[in-house]
């Protein structure tokens, strides 16, 4: 992609020049200058304009609420550092010491880099409470003079065009300039042209072009786009047209489809890091970085016109929505980040959870939808006004979550009573490549997280996420439908307080597993490929071939995403640690002082903390505000109540030591110590009532469990129209026989119609032969994948090669006689 060619612009000039114009900045400024501006500088200064709107925000009102307060609370940080503010060799603040550029540990080198952009973050803050109204440093001499000398310090001690990289490139490469350019710009027309200089060669020494020149290592993904951004705004900064159209062009490699490492894939699918899920973090810089270039270059000379940039607008509705629930972002696309109990953002520290990622999502979905089609941005923000209004949990008008900026946007949209909030979109979705599937119909959302030899069972790094071990080992999440207050669940002190080794879902060993157990940056991966699912897109069949993690551990576990219920099934659950194995049925947050009535079949149980009891045969369990449980034919079941204290430093080297403190209701299928073929199998019942749980217990014809081994798993539910069975192994279950080992999902409509979906998990079939005992009349529709076809007294269905259908669903539509 190429643009006009445009003369590089001196910075002194690109600088008057944008105070020649007046529009941004005030026309008080234009006074004296000496000639006027040309077309090319005007659209320099501009972009600068548009680049200080959209980080300052624009259309509140700072008298109002929330802003008023945010504002207030912005200019009382700056006031902090300003006053904490004393520059000395190796530091600016005492607190933030960069120190020495050769430390003698890599540990204290990745810590003096950080250090670095600690201090320009504080400088941002400082920077934006003396530009932005009502933070009662508006303007301020003294916190402008604070500011340039901050600027001057750091240029001078530490980033500058002859200092050495050292520690995190992270810091030197995007961190610290990406502060350092939204300082320059904010503080623009006070900065003279030694200081912009300066800051422009700097970032030309640690950011120089040839960082994307190819798409691998760490310029890919969301890190490709925070490099661009450095790249687009360096050269907006002092008029250097090639450096704006550079970053421009290499946006485009982030826009295909990847098929393995970073990138978002086909099926909706986010990875970074290689082997993470990170639709929630990364993912979150992604869709930030790219709703900022589209709004900042969009119109401009360097508009983002390339034909990919439709991948990603699509990817709003296939990636990102399937894992916002209620204003919050599923835990179990985050990656390590979900360790984070306090987080920087342009302003403060605040406290980080699911819906501070989601709402910060969110927001930018909105921003993104000014470069989208009319369509696309109306039906966003439909999507955006329902997920606000319906989160009872953490209220978005608060302003606990989001910048001023993002926060005006927000505001803009719920004060529109021309835009209707949507419901949530319903269906069920499986990402094969990163080994999550996402649920949600008119009762309850859902999602499992899984590994395998693609997906880490869990990430750590940099101290954080220290005891996610479990994460990936069939974690079920959950949320009743209508319960907004109950999206605090996972965000409530939950990660610090609630025990590792009983993760809601999972099926784990006992045995003790030591801080960042397996290494870092995902390398802990099980040895299995089975990981996957078959969905016709309203209900959907999981499976997972379970390894422990730095155990002997095996097991099956397969789930059935149901109208209102998860079946969930475990078998061939096998151990030789010396520990205890157990699947966690459950274990519920119920908050600081929570008493929340447990009932079994019938029976209402202790409230006291410490209680546990085992069941010999349960039949149902409820607990009140959050939903039952059925165990069909009646298992063993243990429940407990406990009160759990932690703190987020002990899961994060970086977080807070106050202590937590949380209680829960834990339901588990104890297996023993080193089981052999042990099995569980059971019914979750999101926000069902208990009479409804009791009902669905004695309704004996509603579920048919009808395989329950190592070998096949599978269910039956006549009222649904419903077969669904994982076959690990060929065989027959049944009405349904399969030759390879496949997911099968079978649906019959009351319109004489039937789906028959088929997945292959392991990507390794090439050929298969799937009957159903069943008379079909006819193959109305199919993918190219079936290359034959017979119907009759029975169906059967002949499949070419799947190892390159990525584990996607193959969905036959049939009419039945």
């Amino acid at each position: 992609m190429t643009s006009p060619s445009l003369p590089a612009l001196s910075p002194f000039w690109s600088r008057r020049a944008f105070l020649a114009t007046g529009a941004a900045v005030g026309a008080a400024l234009a006074v004296g200058l000496p000639r006027r501006a040309s077309a090319a500088e005007d659209e320099f200064a501009q972009l600068r304009a548009r680049w200080r709107s959209l980080y300052l925000g624009e259309g509140f009102s700072p008298t109002a609420e929330p802003f008023r307060s945010k504002l207030a609370t912005l200019g009382a940080q700056a006031r902090t550092w300003q006053g904490a503010m004393n520059p000395v060799a190796g530091s600016l603040w005492p607190d933030a010491v960069f120190g020495d550029p050769e430390p003698d540990t890599d540990t204290e080198s990745y810590g003096y880099s950080e250090k670095i952009q600690t201090s320009y973050e504080r400088v941002r803050v400082m920077a934006e409470a003396f530009c932005q109204p009502g933070t009662g440093l508006t303007g301020d001499a003294s916190l402008k003079a604070a500011v340039l000398t901050a600027v001057d310090h750091l240029s001078t001690q530490v980033y500058n065009k002859s200092q050495a990289q050292f520690g995190n490139w992270y810091n030197f490469q995007i961190g610290a300039p990406q502060r350092l350019l939204d300082i320059a710009i904010l503080m623009y027309e006070h900065l003279s042209a030694a200081q912009l200089t300066a800051a422009v060669e700097a970032i030309d020494h640690f950011v120089p072009d040839s960082l994307v020149a190819k798409y691998t290592g760490t310029s890919t993904g969301a890190n490709r786009i925070d490099l661009c951004r450095v790249l687009a705004l360096r050269g907006i900064l002092d008029g250097t047209a090639a450096k704006v159209a550079l970053a421009r062009d290499a946006i485009s490699p982030v826009f295909p489809y990847v098929t393995s490492g970073d990138g978002l894939y086909a099926d909706g699918s986010l990875i970074q890091h290689t082997y993470v899920p990170y639709t929630g973090s990364y993912g979150a810089v992604l869709i930030d970085g790219l709703s900022k270039l589209f709004a900042l270059l969009g119109g401009s000379t360097w508009a983002i016109t390339d034909g990919g940039r439709q991948i990603f607008l699509d990817s709003v509705e296939s990636a990102y929505a399937p894992f916002l629930h209620d204003g919050l972002m599923v835990d179990n696309v985050s990656g390590r980040a979900i360790s984070r109990g306090l987080v920087a953002t342009d302003q403060l520290k605040v406290q980080q959870d699911d819906h501070s990622r989601g709402h910060a999502i969110i927001a930018s979905i909105l921003l993104l939808g000014q470069g989208a089609s009319a369509e696309e941005n109306a039906r966003w923000q439909g999507l955006a006004k329902g997920w606000f209004t319906r989160d009872r949990y953490s209220d978005v008008t608060t302003g606990r979550t989001l910048g001023v900026a993002a926060l005006s946007r927000v505001a803009t949209l719920l004060g529109d009573s021309g835009v209707k909030p949507a419901a949530e979109p319903a269906g069920h979705q499986v990402f094969p490549a990163m080994a999550r599937a996402a649920h949600r119909s008119g009762r309850f959302t859902a999602s499992v997280s899984m590994a395998s030899k693609a997906i880490t069972f869990y990430e750590n790094g940099n101290g954080e996420n220290v005891r996610g071990w479990h994460t990936g080992s069939g974690m079920l999440y959950w949320w009743a439908d209508g319960d907004g207050a109950g999206g605090g669940q996972y965000s409530d002190g939950y990660w610090p307080t609630v025990d590792p080794y009983r993760l809601p879902g999972t099926t784990v060993s006992r045995k003790p597993l030591a801080d960042a157990e397996g290494g870092t940056w995902g390398a802990a991966r099980p040895d299995t490929t089975w990981v996957g699912g078959a969905t016709d897109g309203t209900y959907g069949t999981v499976a997972q071939d379970l390894r422990g993690l730095s155990s002997t551990l095996r097991g099956r576990k397969s789930w059935f995403f149901l109208d209102d219920a998860v079946v969930c099934l475990g078998a061939g659950i096998t151990g030789a640690d010396g520990a205890g194995v157990e699947s966690v049925v459950d274990n519920r947050n119920l908050g600081v002082a929570g008493t929340a009535r447990l009932t079994v079949d019938g029976r209402p149980q202790p409230v006291s903390q410490g209680w546990n009891s085992a069941f010999p045969r349960a039949r149902w369990a409820h607990l009140a505000g959050h939903g039952g449980y059925v165990f069909p034919g009646g298992a063993p079941l243990t429940a407990l109540r406990e009160e759990r204290t932690g703190s987020w430093k002990d899961i994060n080297g970086g977080g807070s030591a106050d202590p937590v403190t949380r209680r829960y209701v834990t339901l588990l299928a104890d297996h023993g110590t080193d089981p052999a073929d042990a099995d569980y199998a059971y019914v979750l019942l999101p926000g069902a009532t208990e009479a409804r749980t009791a009902a669905r217990a004695a309704d004996r014809d509603w579920l048919g469990v009808t395989v329950n081994s190592a070998a096949q798993q599978g269910v039956r539910v006549p009222s649904l129209g419903f077969t669904g069975v994982t076959f690990w192994e060929p065989g027959t279950v049944g009405k349904v026989s399969v030759d390879a080992p496949l997911i099968v999902q079978i649906r019959e409509r009351r319109d004489g119609t039937a789906t028959v979906s088929v997945s292959d998990p392991n990507r390794s079939v090439t050929g298969a032969t799937l009957t159903w005992r069943r008379p079909v009349r006819s193959v109305t529709s199919k993918p190219g994948s079936v290359t034959g076809v017979r119907t009759g007294r029975e169906l059967q269905l002949t499949f070419g090669d799947l190892s390159a259908a990525g584990g996607v669903s193959q969905k036959v539509v049939v009419r039945l006689n």
